[in-house]
């Protein structure tokens, strides 16, 4: 219910937007105006591909699940890399692993656990996540580690280092998505359970449209949101790297945080930390390595050399995110805890003189 208001309210900054954008409002405003209406239009995405997946069963859902569950953050993303914001991408992939993990799934269990004493999820689900984001956190440091190890290192040998390198995450990614929907499907039932407790009568066709529309609408919105972003951001006293990692990834990831609270709050933690872990996953996985390729396509020298301090960020929220959940239980304190631990990355990245 809390996921439809929003995504119904908020709809209203779709045709300001566009008013300020013709009506010459100022940057600011187009872009404040952009971020709002971005953020139903990242809902009704999700409830699309939600409602979608239930009709076309769980092989095909948890495919189109793979592909849609993160449109928002790559369509931003690959409208920014065609702006040439390149040290935006970077710091918005970045941002969105540790949003994920730190403040969608530390908000979920903070929540869950102040109506519930203990909440469970799967172990050894949480554990094979746990491997495969350390695999994604090894793959963007070794192209970082190389550049500052290396002397007089081009960006053509990073470059290519960094497609080589996604090519083999993107066949990571195809493999969990095996494991996920063939191999050992039985891990993920109790997701697919919950999802089926409230089945209705779904008009596919209907929401099929609601999914391309959505998309279109998100693209239009993020041209104007990209178009507008350094003028105010600059105007609101934000460097790039805060954009990038704190603020992007907060609209883009809206969707996430409501769902991953809302059934927290219906003691469904398994479904939560699926939403959440799964969302980096994808980022780490799927959106990055395609960015990467998408960036050489263009000619826009994407490659997975971070900043330093954005690798330290994801290394902690990674360290920290697995620690908690490595043993299928969670409680309000712990969520505090990620919660903690983002505020203060976020302020660090806020100060961060860059």
């Amino acid at each position: 219910m809390i996921k439809k208001i929003f995504s119904i309210g908020l709809l209203v900054f779709i045709p300001i937007s566009w008013a300020a954008h013709f009506l010459e409002w100022g940057s600011l405003v187009v872009f404040v105006t952009a971020a709002l209406a971005i953020l139903p239009l990242a809902a009704w995405l999700s409830m699309a591909t939600e409602e979608i997946a239930v009709v076309i069963g769980p092989s095909m859902g948890g495919l189109l699940n793979a592909t849609f569950g993160n449109a928002t953050e790559l369509i931003i993303a690959i409208t920014a890399l065609r702006a040439g914001l390149v040290d935006v991408v970077k710091a918005s992939i970045t941002g969105s692993i540790v949003g994920n993990l730190l403040l969608v799934m530390g908000l979920a269990m903070f929540l869950g656990g102040l109506r519930y004493k203990e909440q469970v999820f799967q172990p050894t689900l949480a554990r094979v996540n746990a491997s495969a984001m350390n695999l994604g956190v090894i793959a963007i440091l070794l192209p970082t580690a190389v550049n500052y190890t290396s002397t007089g290192i081009s960006e053509v040998t990073l470059q290519q280092l960094s497609i080589a390198v996604a090519i083999v995450l993107i066949l990571v990614y195809g493999s969990t998505l095996l494991f996920a929907i063939k191999t050992h499907s039985y891990l993920y039932d109790v997701g697919v359970a919950e999802i089926e407790e409230e089945e209705h009568d779904i008009n596919l066709w209907l929401w099929v449209s609601v999914l391309l529309g959505a998309t279109v609408l998100v693209a239009t919105e993020s041209e104007l949101l990209v178009e507008n972003l350094e003028t105010a951001t600059s105007t609101l006293g934000l460097t790039p790297l805060f954009t990038g990692v704190i603020f992007l990834p907060v609209i883009s990831s809206a969707a996430e945080n409501i769902t991953a609270s809302s059934v927290a709050l219906k003691n469904k933690m398994e479904l939560s930390v699926a939403v959440a872990v799964g969302s980096s996953l994808q980022i780490a996985l799927f959106v990055a390595p395609v960015l990467v390729l998408i960036g050489w396509l263009l000619g826009q020298p994407m490659d997975l050399d971070f900043n330093p301090f954005e690798l330290v960020a994801v290394a902690v929220a990674v360290l920290i995110a697995n620690s908690i959940s490595s043993d299928g239980r969670s409680n309000w304190l712990e969520g505090a805890l990620l919660l903690a631990t983002y505020i203060v990355l976020g302020l660090a990245f806020y100060f961060h003189p860059v």
